[in-house]
Formats: structure tokens, C-alpha cells, sequence
């Protein structure tokens, strides 16, 4: 990297969000502008005067967000939309990404679906954190080893599926029981049933909680 980044780290465990400063401002390799453990926390600190533009409430001096996923009151990914919202067209924004505990397909579709651009998973040490953030520093895509394998997986369990079978496992995962996907495609609980378990029976997906994570 060309100069030293700034980071902003977003982390409710306070051992590991100490442990994150540490290391981050003790490799000389990066300012660390900040470290919070909650949404609100996170706005008011991307609010500060850290901002290069007086006039509007942007983290514009910030260059990365490192973001944990669950928060103690919350979601930390609802941080992105709620910047983006406050981000003119003309300024550009900080570079996303997130270092969690989950590499399941939900949380890490979800990130991505977002404007992650980078996905470590927590067992990753410190360095190889670094790394993948130097990466997606470069502009490139990072996804840990561990999720790409789970977005893999994914896509070739939908791949055995047919039209009506992904369209009835889409509702699922938005949460609809039977008898609301039924009542959504006009045919019959019955039907409903029958396909879902021809979709267990292709996926070897043993449970709905499942499914719904996919």
C-alpha cells in the first residue's frame, strides 16, 4: 500500500476489539481511527471530525470498516446502507469488510449481496487478517477460504433443483409457512409439501432451519 490506511473496527467482544487495535496500530501499517461495539456508537464515530468535509457527517477519512457481523444491539451489516444513504454521488465511500464468527451461506450472501468486499472468518490470526485486508485494499474481492467453500456448496445444491422447487425454497427462506407459500402460487398445501420434500431429498437437507439458511 501506497500510504498508511485508516481503519475503523466495529466489534462488540471487548478481547477481541482490543485485541484488533493492538495489533492494527502496533504493525505501524495502519491508523486505527477508531474501534466501537455498536451501531450507534459506529454513526456517531463515522460522524466525528474525522470527516474531510465539514459540512456533512461522512467518514470520508476512513478507508476501511472492519465490521462484525452481530452486534450486541444489532445487525452491523445495517451500517453500509445507512452510509451509503448519507454518502453523496461524488464522494467515495470507505471499503467494506467483514471479520465474523459465521461462514455459513446466509451471513455470508447476505454480506456480499450488501457491498462486502472483503470475508475473513474469525479463526483466521491477526496476519492473515491483515493480508486479505491488503488485498481488498488493492481493490481486489477477498473471500475466506472456509465461506467460498459454503457459497460453492450452495450454488450446486440449487443447481439440482428445478423452477418451482427453487421458487417454493426462495419463500422458505424469506421465512413463509406452507400454507402461506400455497396461498402465494395458488396450489395446495399438499403440493407444497411434496415439493419441499423432493428438495430434502436433493439437497440432504434434514431440516426447515436449514433450508431457511441456505
Amino acid at each position: 500500500m501506497d500510504k498508511m490506511p485508516n481503519i475503523i473496527i466495529i466489534e462488540d467482544h471487548p478481547v477481541m476489539r482490543g485485541g484488533l487495535v493492538s495489533y492494527f496500530t502496533g504493525t505501524r501499517r495502519w491508523k486505527v481511527l477508531g474501534a466501537v461495539s455498536n451501531i450507534e456508537d459506529a454513526k456517531t464515530l463515522l460522524s466525528s471530525p474525522y470527516s474531510r468535509h465539514k459540512t456533512s457527517a461522512l467518514p470520508t477519512a476512513a478507508d476501511l470498516l472492519l465490521i462484525d457481523i452481530q452486534l450486541e444491539n444489532g445487525w452491523g451489516l445495517d451500517i453500509i446502507p445507512w452510509l451509503k444513504e448519507q454518502t453523496p454521488e461524488n464522494i467515495k465511500l470507505p471499503i467494506f469488510a467483514v471479520y465474523s464468527a459465521y461462514d455459513d451461506f446466509a451471513h455470508v450472501s447476505a454480506a456480499l449481496s450488501i457491498g462486502i468486499q472483503g470475508y475473513i472468518c474469525k479463526r483466521r490470526s491477526e496476519r492473515e487478517l491483515e493480508n486479505a485486508l491488503v488485498k481488498v485494499m488493492e481493490g481486489k474481492t477477498h473471500i475466506d477460504d472456509c465461506a467460498q467453500a459454503k457459497l460453492d456448496t450452495n450454488a450446486k445444491l440449487i443447481s439440482l433443483l428445478t423452477k418451482r422447487e427453487v421458487e417454493i425454497l426462495t419463500y422458505v427462506k424469506n421465512n413463509l409457512s406452507n400454507s402461506e407459500i400455497a396461498s402465494r402460487l395458488g396450489i395446495s398445501q399438499r403440493t407444497v409439501e411434496n415439493i419441499l420434500s423432493c428438495v430434502y431429498d436433493k439437497t440432504g437437507i434434514k431440516s426447515r432451519l436449514e433450508l431457511e439458511r441456505l
